[in-house]
């Protein structure tokens, strides 16, 4: 089985916004269009046309309906009040995490999956793979890609032939996903480093692991979405009424108001 190298201090990943993703599959269809002709190439289809489907893609988008909670009162113990909570969508981008103690590496029993220790970049080598799929088994988030062409199992490389292409400009050097994301959910960079733009986010945010319990340790970050507003506003209040004082009124004013109460 293949060993893990030392852990780096250079953790390259995303940090994906579930606050701010619509679900516009444009990071599914950028990452397809470069990695089709990347390091990775070539990403196939099969019967792309048909009635069923099917090809590698290293970017999914996940749409999840939540259904609304009601508002809840604190108790005696003095749990503060939770305000109502609207039903809502949630758009659930998924690839490849780059964990720090990735599975798909170590049950990988030719060495085919590795993972990079200058920067924790977790790769395929196609040339050693078999594909016997041992990867994806044991990978629980489903990011590894089998191509029954090739015969071999693919993933998300963060896109290594742009983050590192010095003949591409400085704000090019980030994965295909990043570059064409338009709501800016994703961000890109090292996570290793805590002044990094991308750590200090995820500490402003509460950015999440997904799956923690599991111990794999994934780089990638998830910013979980802001608390929404139902959309219910109270109704203004009813000014008193004023009492009117009859006496005070001129004469003419008076023998109205007799006439209009009667």
């Amino acid at each position: 089985m293949t060993a893990l190298p030392p852990p780096s201090t250079k953790k390259m990943g995303l940090v994906i916004d579930l606050d701010t993703c619509v679900g516009c599959h444009a990071c599914a269809v950028s990452c397809k269009e470069w990695n089709a002709g990347g390091f990775a190439a070539p990403l196939t289809d099969e019967s792309p046309y048909g009635k069923d489907p099917s090809g590698v893609w290293f970017n999914r988008v996940h749409s999840y309906e939540i259904a609304a909670e009601p508002a809840t009162t604190g108790c005696g113990g003095g749990a503060a009040a939770v305000a109502p909570q609207p039903a809502m969508t949630l758009h659930f981008p998924r690839s490849c995490l780059h964990c720090e103690t990735p599975a798909c590496v170590t049950v990988c029993p030719t060495g085919a999956s590795y993972k990079r220790a200058e920067d924790g970049i977790v790769l395929v080598d196609e040339d050693k793979c078999i594909g016997c799929k041992l990867c994806s088994w044991a990978c629980p988030y489903g990011a590894r890609e089998y191509s029954p062409v090739e015969g071999v199992m693919k993933k998300c490389t963060l896109c290594i032939d742009r983050i590192y292409n010095e003949k591409l400009e400085e704000s090019e050097r980030q994965p295909a996903c990043v570059q064409a994301c338009p709501t800016r959910a994703r961000h890109f960079g090292d996570l290793g480093d805590p002044e990094s733009k991308v750590s200090k986010l995820v500490a402003a945010r509460g950015g999440v692991d997904l799956m923690p319990e599991l111990g794999y340790k994934p780089t990638n970050k998830y910013l979980p979405p802001r608390p929404r507003r139902t959309g219910e506003t109270a109704a203004p209040a009813t000014p008193p009424a004023e009492a009117l004082d009859t006496a005070a009124l001129p004469p003419v004013l008076r023998w109205l108001d007799r006439v209009l109460s009667r």
